[in-house]
């Protein structure tokens, strides 16, 4: 199945988001990004929730963004009280690319403790484009209560979003230096590292924080 990204036609459009194939889906994708039709929106956002192939969720939002936030942005927020941790993450994740800054209110403290890695991580990664200025403490404060959470993939993006709000973070950082759970203390440390230094890697700082950690240290010592 071919489209024209000219005289696209909606139906045939919409059909193809829900092709067996994945070249399909992803080619139905674009093409509907390349014609913007306020019909597509909810289609969009629901194939958003259930798509299986990570390239064609990139596409799907890719298209949203080419949407008006007017039509986008209310659909994706009634997307972040769905069951499915898929659809949450999604909508989360296109909203930092939308960027609208109407929809940090939509961005609870829930959110940014969700169970599931990827909701919680898309929540940290939308948290931080999103922000207003003066909630940035907050913020730094709700993302260090996450600190220690999860694998390597998961720190890394919670130090990438506490080293984004600058120096705010620090005196939390400082704090969980000296929590009494040493995952806590050495990613806190690994991620003042990288707030100080951000040409340093994060396997480094954190195999570099967990001897200091080891050795009794906070990390401050220096």
């Amino acid at each position: 199945m071919t489209m024209r990204e000219q005289d696209i036609d909606p139906v045939r459009a919409l059909e193809a988001l829900e092709h067996g194939h994945a070249s399909v889906r992803l080619r139905a994708a674009m093409a509907v990004g390349t014609a913007p039709d306020p019909r597509y929106v909810g289609p969009l956002v629901r194939r958003c929730a259930i798509e299986p192939d990570f390239p064609v969720r990139d596409m799907l939002t890719w298209a949203l963004t080419r949407h008006a936030a007017s039509l986008t942005v209310p659909q994706l927020l009634r997307e972040l009280g769905s069951q499915g941790a898929q659809a949450r993450s999604q909508a989360l994740h296109t909203l930092s690319k939308i960027g609208d800054r109407r929809a940090w209110p939509a961005i609870t403290r829930e959110l940014l403790a969700d169970a599931d890695d990827e909701v919680a991580r898309s929540a940290w990664r939308a948290a931080v484009v999103l922000v207003p200025e003066d909630e940035k403490p907050g913020l730094a404060a709700a993302l260090s209560a996450q600190l220690g959470r999860g694998g390597r993939e998961t720190q890394l993006s919670l130090s990438r979003a506490l080293a984004a709000l600058g120096e705010v973070s620090t005196p939390m950082l400082s704090a969980a230096a000296a929590h009494p759970d040493p995952r806590v203390r050495a990613h806190a440390i690994a991620t003042r590292r990288l707030l100080d230094d951000p040409g340093t890697g994060f396997e480094y700082a954190i195999e570099e924080a967990k001897r200091i950690v080891a050795l009794g240290g906070t990390g401050g010592e220096d």
